[in-house]
């Protein structure tokens, strides 16, 4: 399928173990099947640990975490000061809505990584840790009343590769009928 530049890297972050906010870095390496080499959410099982202590036998769906630069934008109007990786998110964008893309969807990172859209980030309670009301802040509701998460989309890695700052990102849509991204 055909892919289209749509969009460009602002940060990409990394930190070994388990905190909630990630390090901005020169760049990371994407390593298929397992995600960000040297990140503590790196594995083929799930490493998320919440989800870990319920059944470790999952497949990993949160390789890596991406947000919109975009989101920085609104949530500064809201009072918040966000940075790249504040949110622990891997990888920032701009130029792309992440959330409007389908499960599926192949993003192209760089010269050679590939990355697969698995679902929404559920914003949960460490985001009102970090800062309060920002959980509050990174939800919204649609015209049905149905509730939007905007704190980043979720990926697995697919094909290895260098991702750095200014880096362009290709949008590959899945063929066949597209399901809508939902928390995972």
């Amino acid at each position: 399928m055909r892919t289209e530049s749509t969009g460009y890297i602002v940060a990409v972050c990394l930190r070994r173990g388990h905190h909630f906010s990630k390090t901005p870095s020169l760049s990371i390496r994407l390593l298929a099947g397992l995600g960000v080499e040297g990140d503590g959410h790196m594995g083929a099982l799930v490493q998320h640990r919440y989800d870990r202590r319920r059944d470790h036998a999952r497949p990993n769906l949160r390789q890596v975490h991406l947000i919109p630069s975009e989101l920085f934008d609104e949530l500064r109007a809201k009072g918040f000061t966000i940075q790249p990786g504040d949110l622990g998110e891997n990888v920032t964008t701009s130029g792309i809505d992440l959330a409007a893309l389908p499960t599926g969807t192949r993003l192209h990172l760089g010269k050679s990584a590939v990355i697969e859209l698995t679902g929404l980030r559920e914003p949960c309670v460490l985001m009102d840790r970090f800062h309060e009301g920002l959980k509050a802040a990174t939800l919204d509701r649609d015209a049905d009343d149905n509730v939007i998460c905007k704190a980043g989309v979720m990926a697995i890695v697919v094909a290895d590769g260098e991702v750095a700052p200014d880096d362009t990102i290709g949008v590959e849509l899945p063929e066949g009928q597209r399901r809508p991204l939902e928390p995972v």
